[in-house]
């Protein structure tokens, strides 16, 4: 009797062992009743019917995915290896489990694929400088392909962009060429300014011939004051006039 008592007991206790399940809060338990989905549960503990309820947990927290490096051409027939990195997120942890057999591997070549076909639609000087545009539209062709797995996908990030040696010495000389050229527009630029300000004050000399002679004076103490040791003795320009009227006369 003792004996009968213990099995029922036994069996009892492995009955709420094997009944019994936990899990996390970021953690969902998908139930399958002979076969059958019969949904999401959790957090926190509750009760299957052992031998006939099946679980596999889910994680709900982001899943960082490493792409790995694609060789791409891009829409000006440059090669480039570029790899990225995928943010995601399972946000219906049926759909996770019945739709795809291992949604991770999946969403990983589905990045591969799509990072391949969008790269290979932009130019390099576009590849380059707009990254964020490009990563946007990968999120958003990523995830619209990844929907009914039950995946979300928060951001996707180029991380990296290898090119040739050639290609890089190409840019390099293209880069110095536009510097050279903002360079001549700068000075250009300033030649101007000088010769508009050199125009106005010929105009203004020209009403007030006095101001020129305070001008060359002015001229003069500035180069006594670098020079200590060299002595100016200025002439007035009204000399000059004075011998020129003498000549003509």
């Amino acid at each position: 009797m003792y004996t009968t008592i213990g099995a029922i007991i036994a069996l009892v206790v492995l009955f709420l062992l094997n009944a019994i399940k936990i899990v996390r809060e970021y953690e969902r338990g998908v139930i399958f009743r002979l076969g059958r989905l019969v949904g999401a549960k959790g957090p926190g503990i509750f009760l299957i019917i052992p031998l006939v309820d099946k679980m596999v947990k889910i994680s709900l927290r982001i899943v960082t995915l490493d792409v790995p490096p694609q060789e791409v051409i891009t829409k000006d027939n440059v090669s480039a290896l570029v790899n990225a990195v995928l943010f995601f997120r399972v946000v219906d942890p049926s759909a996770a489990v019945v739709e795809v057999q291992n949604f991770i591997e999946a969403t990983r070549q589905i990045a591969m694929t799509t990072l391949r076909s969008v790269l290979g639609g932009v130019e390099l000087d576009e590849l380059l400088a707009e990254r964020e545009k490009i990563n946007l539209k990968l999120q958003q062709i990523i995830d619209e392909q990844t929907d009914p797995w039950g995946i979300k996908v928060k951001s996707v990030e180029i991380k990296d962009v290898k090119i040739p040696q050639e290609m890089q010495r190409a840019i390099a000389r293209q880069a110095e060429a536009e510097r050279e050229r903002r360079a001549k527009i700068i000075n250009a630029a300033g030649e101007l300014q000088a010769a508009t300000k050199l125009s106005e004050a010929a105009g203004i000399i020209q009403k007030n011939p006095a101001a020129l002679q305070l001008r060359y004076l002015q001229s003069l103490v500035d180069i006594s004051a670098e020079n200590a040791s060299t002595i100016v003795f200025p002439i007035p320009i009204d000399l000059f006039n004075f011998f020129r009227k003498g000549k003509d006369s």
